[in-house]
C-alpha cells in the first residue's frame, strides 16, 4: 500500500512538471584513453589540458536534457599514466567531458580494474569530488548499497540507471571493491528494486559484445531479450569499439517499445581502422503518456569522429559530416559509409537525426 502510495505521489509531481512533454536523453560511447591522447594533452608544466577535444560536438551533447557517457579509462589525480593494454589516464580528462554536457559517467566495463582497486577508488573519487553522477563500480558493498539504485530526475521524469560488464580483462576485484558484473539474477533484482524505488523509465548500460564486430552476437541479443522481459526502456551497449545496429522491440508483456543499441562505438579514442575511427550518438526520447505512465517515444542516431591531434589541436570529435580538414575527409568518409550502410540495413525503426538523413542519402 506504502509503495502504491508513494507511486502515485511521484507520478503527481512529475506530471505538474512535465506532462506532455518529451525527456530527450543522448548517450555517447566509449571514451577511452591511449598514450597519444595522453601525450598531446600533456602541457609544458606538467598539468594535461584536454579543453579542446570536445568543443565541437559540445553543442550537440548539451542539447539534450541528459547525457551519458562509457568512462572507458580508470582516472587519478596523479600519475604515472598510461594508454593501452592497462590504462589510467589524468582526472582532467573527467572535466572536459563533464564541461561538454556529460551528466553521468559509465564505470563498469573491462578496463575498469586496469589499476587494480586503487585505480577504481581513485575514479570513484573523482566523479564523487566533482558531484558528477556514476554507476557502475564503488568502494566497498554498503557504498553500493547506500547509492543503489540510482534514479535520477529528468524534467519530471524519475530514471534509473543501471551499468554492467561482462568482465575485467581477468583482473579479480580485491580489497572489498564492487564491479557490477552481468549477473542476471542480480540484475533483475535491481531493476525490481529500482522500479520499487519509484523508477518510471530504467535505462540499462551494458558492456558486452565482440570487439570489432559490425553486428551483435547471439549472447547480446539473449541478454537483450532478458532485460526487455524485465521491464526496461533502454539497453545502450557499449564495448566492441565500432558501431552495431540500434531497434525498437516491442515487449508484449509490458506492452510498450523498447530501445535496444548493441553499440555505440568510440567516443574518442587513438584507434586507427575505418570502424573504430568514430562511433554515434544515439538520441533517446520518453514521454508521459495520459495514463500517467512514462513510454520510450522514439529514437535517432548522429555519427561522430575523431580527428587526432596536429595543427595546434589535440584530439578532437567532430560531426562526421562537417569535417573542413581535406586530410581527414577521405577516412571521415569511409567511415560513415560503412556505418551508415549497417544502419540503413539492419536498423528497425531508429532513423538518422533530422539532417544527417538528406547528407547520408548523398553518400
Amino acid at each position: 500500500m506504502y509503495t502504491a502510495l508513494l507511486s502515485l505521489i511521484l507520478n503527481i509531481v512529475a506530471m505538474a512538471s512535465g506532462q506532455g512533454s518529451d525527456v530527450e536523453l543522448l548517450f555517447a560511447g566509449d571514451a577511452m584513453q591511449h598514450q597519444a591522447q595522453i601525450d598531446a594533452a600533456r602541457r609544458p608544466d606538467g598539468t594535461y589540458d584536454y579543453s579542446d577535444c570536445f568543443r565541437d560536438v559540445a553543442p550537440l551533447i548539451q542539447s539534450a536534457d541528459f547525457a551519458v557517457v562509457n568512462l572507458e579509462t580508470p582516472v587519478g589525480s596523479s600519475g604515472p599514466y598510461s594508454g593501452y593494454p592497462c590504462f589510467y589516464a589524468p582526472a582532467s580528462f573527467v572535466d572536459a567531458l563533464a564541461d561538454s554536457g556529460f551528466d553521468l559517467f559509465l564505470t563498469a566495463n573491462n578496463h575498469t580494474l586496469d589499476r587494480r582497486s586503487r585505480g577504481l577508488k581513485s575514479t570513484v573519487d573523482e566523479l564523487n569530488a566533482r558531484c558528477i553522477y556514476h554507476t557502475g563500480t564503488y568502494h566497498d558493498a554498503a557504498e553500493r548499497a547506500a547509492s543503489q539504485p540510482l534514479i535520477i530526475p529528468v524534467k519530471g521524469i524519475r530514471i534509473g540507471f543501471l551499468n554492467y560488464t561482462y568482465g575485467t580483462n581477468g583482473i579479480e576485484p580485491d580489497g572489498g571493491v564492487v564491479v557490477d558484473y552481468i549477473d542476471r539474477r542480480r540484475i533483475a533484482d535491481d531493476i525490481a528494486l529500482a522500479r520499487k524505488a519509484g523508477a518510471e523509465a530504467i535505462a540499462v548500460a551494458v558492456h558486452w559484445g565482440d570487439e570489432y564486430r559490425l553486428l551483435p552476437n547471439q549472447s547480446q541479443k539473449s541478454l537483450a531479450d532478458f532485460l526487455v522481459g524485465q521491464g526496461v526502456d533502454l539497453i545502450i551497449g557499449g564495448h566492441p569499439h565500432v558501431i552495431q545496429p540500434m531497434e525498437v522491440v516491442h515487449s508484449d508483456k509490458y506492452d510498450k517499445d523498447v530501445l535496444v543499441v548493441y553499440s555505440l562505438g568510440n567516443f574518442i579514442s587513438n584507434m586507427k581502422t575505418r570502424d573504430t575511427r568514430g562511433g554515434a550518438f544515439v538520441r533517446a526520447r520518453l514521454r508521459r503518456m495520459p495514463d500517467g505512465k512514462v513510454r520510450f517515444s522514439g529514437a535517432d542516431w548522429q555519427l561522430h569522429f575523431t580527428i587526432p591531434s596536429g595543427g595546434g589541436r589535440n584530439y578532437h570529435v567532430v560531426p562526421a559530416d562537417s569535417i573542413d580538414m581535406p586530410r581527414w575527409q577521405p577516412q571521415a568518409r569511409e567511415f560513415r559509409r560503412a556505418a551508415c550502410d549497417i544502419f540503413h540495413r539492419h536498423n528497425i525503426n531508429v532513423p538518422p537525426r533530422k539532417g544527417e538523413k538528406n547528407k547520408t542519402a548523398q553518400l
